[in-house]
C-alpha cells in the first residue's frame, strides 16, 4: 500500500484577519448583490460599506485588548501579524474609506455615476492597505499593495465623462505598474542576500549576521524605497500625484490623499523602521535628501499654482516629507510621531476636501481662486470649517497639526537629523503663505454676486463637522492621539504561527 503523505498548511487564527475579511467580504458581497438586484438604493450601498468598514473597526479594537493583554502574533506561517501598529493603522484606513464613502454619496448622484462600483473599489482598495499594514512578509505585503492599487487606478477615472479623470487614471496606472516593477525586483535581490521575504527572520537574519558582500542587499532596499516612496508620493518620485490629484473624482483624491498615504507609510515604516533597523545607516542618508526634496518642492511647487485642488496637491506631497521625518528617525518616538501625523491628516484632508466637493459644482472642476472669493460672506459655516483646516495644515496651535509637525520635528532632532528638521521648518514657513492665500480670497476679497448658491449635503456636512472636531479636539487635547500612538508600536514576532 502506498503510504499516506500528510500536507503540512499553516494555523489560521481568523481573530487576526477579521479586520480584513470584514472590508474583503463586505466589497465582495454587495458587488454580488448588485449582480442579483441592478437598482440598489444608493443608501443602501452606502450604508452597506460604512457598515463593513465599522465592524473592521471594531473587530480592530478588540484586538487592541487581545494585544495589551498578550502582545503582538501572527498567523499564516509568520506571515501575517498584529501589533499596535497594524490595529492603529486598520482603523485609521477603515476611517478614511468611511469618510470618502460619504462624500462619494451625494457626489456620485450629483454627477449621474451612480451605482455600487466606487463603494466597492474603496473597500477592496482598503483591504489591500490593512494587509499592507498586518504584512510580516514581503510577498504579502506586495500582494496587499498591488490589491490597494489596482482598486485606486480605477477610482481616479472614475469620472466618465471628464477627460481629466480618465487622463489620471491612465498616468497612475502606468507609472505605479513602473514602481510596482522597481518593488517587486528590490524584494527578489533581498531574497537573494537573505534567503528569505519574511521580514521576521530578516531582521533575525541582519542582527545575527555580518554581512561582508552587501551589494545585493542594498541594491534591493534601494529599489523597494524608490517603490515605496511613488505610494507616498515623495520627490523625486511624486510627478503623478498634481495631475492625478486634479484629475480624479474629489471623494476619491480625499481617500487617496488619507488612506492611501497611511498604507504606503506603514510599509516604510514596518519594513524600513523595524525590519532593516539593523543596517540603518545604509538607508537614512537617502532617505534625509528624498524628505528635505520633498518639504522643499511640495512647499514650493504649491504657491505658485492657480487651481487650489492642484495647490493642495503640491501641498500633500510637502505633508509626506515631514512624515518621512519619522521614518528617518528610526526609534519609537519617530514612529509614534508618524501614526500621530498619519491620523491627525487623514480627517484634515476628509475635511479639505469635502469642502472641495460641495465647491466643485457640477463637473467637478471649479477649484480657481474665483470660487473661493467671497466664501466668508456666503458660505460662513463651510469658511470657517476650511480655515481650520488650512491653519491646522499650516500648523498652528490649538490644531491637532501643529503638534502633528511639532512630534515628527522633535523626532528627527532627537535623532540628531538636525540639518533635515531646519528644512523642515523652512517648508513650514512657505506652506503657512500657501494657506493664507487662500485664507485671503475667501474673507478679504470680494466675490461674484450672482454666484451660485452652495447646497451643503447631509453626508458631506457629517465628514466636515466631523473633522472639525476632530482637528481641534486633539489640538487642544493632543495627548489622546498621541497615548495611543505611543504604544501602537510596530513590532516583528513569530509567535502563534
Amino acid at each position: 500500500m502506498l503510504a499516506q503523505t500528510t500536507i503540512a498548511t499553516p494555523d489560521v487564527d481568523v481573530a487576526i484577519l477579521l479586520p480584513m475579511l470584514f472590508m474583503g467580504v463586505g466589497g465582495l458581497l454587495i458587488l454580488t448583490m448588485t449582480s442579483v438586484k441592478k437598482d440598489l438604493p444608493a443608501w443602501f450601498i452606502t450604508g452597506w460599506t460604512l457598515a463593513a468598514c465599522t465592524g473592521a473597526v471594531i473587530s480592530a479594537i478588540s484586538l487592541w485588548g487581545r494585544y495589551t493583554d498578550e502582545g503582538p502574533s501572527s498567523t499564516i506561517a509568520n506571515s501575517v501579524g498584529f501589533d499596535g501598529f497594524s490595529i492603529f493603522l486598520t482603523i485609521v484606513i477603515a476611517l478614511a474609506v468611511i469618510m470618502a464613502s460619504l462624500l462619494a454619496h451625494t457626489y456620485l448622484i450629483r454627477e449621474q455615476l451612480e451605482g455600487v462600483e466606487l463603494h466597492v473599489l474603496l473597500l477592496l482598495s482598503g483591504t489591500g492597505g490593512l494587509i499592507m499594514a498586518f504584512a510580516n512578509d514581503l510577498i504579502v505585503f506586495f500582494l496587499g499593495l498591488e490589491t490597494l492599487s489596482l482598486a485606486v487606478y480605477i477610482l481616479a477615472a472614475m469620472h466618465r465623462r471628464r477627460f481629466e479623470s480618465q487622463e489620471a487614471g491612465m498616468k497612475y496606472f502606468v507609472l505605479g505598474a513602473f514602481s510596482s516593477t522597481f518593488l517587486l525586483y528590490g524584494i527578489a535581490l533581498i531574497y537573494g542576500a537573505t534567503g528569505t521575504t519574511n521580514l521576521v527572520e530578516i531582521k533575525t537574519f541582519l542582527d545575527t549576521q555580518a554581512l561582508v558582500q552587501d551589494g545585493l542587499l542594498l541594491g534591493g532596499l534601494a529599489l523597494m524605497i524608490v517603490g515605496l516612496a511613488f505610494k507616498v508620493g515623495a520627490v523625486p518620485f511624486h510627478s503623478w500625484t498634481p495631475d492625478v490629484y486634479e484629475g480624479a473624482p474629489t471623494p476619491v483624491v480625499a481617500y487617496m490623499a488619507s488612506g492611501v498615504k497611511a498604507a504606503g507609510f506603514a510599509g516604510l515604516l514596518r519594513i524600513l523602521s523595524t525590519g532593516f533597523q539593523a543596517v540603518v545607516d545604509d538607508w537614512v542618508p537617502a532617505m534625509e535628501v528624498i524628505a528635505a526634496l520633498t518639504l522643499l518642492i511640495g512647499s514650493i511647487t504649491a504657491i505658485v499654482q492657480t487651481d487650489v485642488k492642484r495647490m493642495l496637491a503640491y501641498s500633500s506631497i510637502s505633508h509626506a516629507g515631514f512624515i518621512l521625518l519619522g521614518v528617518l528617525a528610526a526609534s519609537e518616538r519617530g514612529t509614534a510621531a508618524a501614526l500621530f501625523y498619519l491620523a491627525s491628516y487623514t480627517f484634515l484632508v476628509a475635511g479639505t476636501f469635502g469642502v472641495l466637493t460641495v465647491l466643485g459644482g457640477e463637473g467637478d472642476n471649479n477649484f480657481s481662486f474665483d470660487a473661493f472669493k467671497g466664501l466668508g460672506k456666503r458660505k460662513p459655516l463651510l469658511s470657517f470649517a476650511f480655515m481650520v483646516f488650512l491653519l491646522a495644515q499650516a500648523g498652528v496651535p490649538l490644531t491637532s497639526g501643529f503638534f502633528a509637525k511639532f512630534g515628527v520635528i522633535a523626532a528627527a532632532v532627537d535623532a540628531e537629523n538636525y540639518w533635515v528638521a531646519i528644512v523642515a521648518m523652512i517648508a513650514a514657513v512657505i506652506g503657512a503663505y500657501l494657506y493664507i492665500r487662500i485664507l485671503i480670497s475667501m474673507f478679504l476679497e470680494d466675490g461674484d454676486d450672482d454666484a451660485e448658491v452652495l447646497a451643503i449635503p447631509r453626508s458631506i456636512g457629517v465628514v466636515i463637522a466631523a473633522a472639525v472636531v476632530v482637528t481641534v479636539l486633539f489640538g487642544i487635547f493632543p495627548g489622546i492621539l498621541d497615548g495611543f500612538a505611543q504604544d501602537a508600536l510596530a513590532q516583528l514576532t513569530a509567535s502563534g504561527s
